[in-house]
């Protein structure tokens, strides 16, 4: 159980969806799958059994539940905390905020103190997070978004090039008929844009449902990803489906050009 003053600024409790929680005083703040696994939720009682000291054992409310992102503990007063200890006044810790001036000699005094176990700086605890985060994640989804993009540019081009397989006795026979290549090729390559548009929403939903099983599935103990999708996402992903459209309308209209027009009038029906 993590004792912290309300209304502090140095560590602050915050939710998946980034807001702020107010540390309560009276009572439990559990992290949902805490809570999830003991079976309570707010309003609830649960026993709190300290295992050292005098090893008191006391009935605690639980007065919020929060959907943190990091970790599996339980928060409340500092001064409540203290107070079912029987402990006084008592710190195990502080947040320090650091003028960069007087950081090397505040370190020197604090490694000179017995009485302080260790110190613990938060930008390299955060650099060391961040450096794990991208080498187990960043090169798993970067190839993820390369054969993403390689099955959608072939899914385009496979479908434009099956409806010109299906329809390439018709197609030349409209050309024999009289109309253009311009014509011709309107025709097919308008029925495949229209195919991609109204794919595109539905490739959104699945992409989104496909994320969420993905966030899902990462959940552990030690930390929980929150499921973020920007704008831009939605933007690249309609810039990488064109693009392929677009390259595969060249391809198509190219093999349109060169449909043969004399093997259709010698077709006998």
């Amino acid at each position: 159980i993590l004792g912290l003053t309300p209304g502090g600024e140095l560590q602050r409790l915050v939710d998946r969806n980034r807001a702020m929680r107010d540390v309560p005083r009276g009572g439990l703040l559990l992290s949902e799958i805490l809570a999830h696994r003991l079976d309570v939720r707010a309003g609830d009682s649960v026993t709190v059994e300290v295992l050292e000291g005098k090893r008191p054992v006391r009935r605690m409310l639980v007065a919020s539940v929060s959907e943190d992102i990091i970790g599996t503990g339980a928060t409340m007063s500092l001064t409540a905390l203290n107070a079912m200890l029987g402990e006084g006044s008592t710190l195990s810790g502080a947040y320090l905020r650091v003028d960069p001036v007087r950081e090397a000699a505040l370190y020197r005094t604090l490694k000179a103190t017995p009485a302080i176990g260790g110190v613990v700086v938060r930008e390299s605890v955060v650099r060391g997070f961040e450096d794990t985060i991208t080498e187990s994640f960043m090169i798993s989804i970067t190839l993820m978004v390369l054969f993403a993009c390689v099955i959608a540019a072939g899914i385009v081009y496979n479908g434009a090039r099956v409806a010109l397989s299906e329809r390439g006795r018709e197609l030349a026979s409209l050309r024999v008929l009289g109309f253009s290549r311009q014509e011709v090729t309107r025709l097919l390559l308008g029925e495949q844009a229209l195919l991609t548009l109204l794919g595109i929403p539905a490739g959104f939903l699945s992409g989104y449902g496909l994320a969420w099983l993905i966030v899902y599935r990462f959940e552990s103990e030690l930390f929980r990803l929150p499921l973020v999708v920007r704008e831009s996402t939605y933007v690249y992903t309609v810039g990488v489906v064109a693009t392929a459209a677009l390259l595969s309308a060249l391809a198509i209209r190219h093999r349109i050009h060169r449909l043969d027009l004399i093997a259709v009038l010698k077709t006998r029906e």
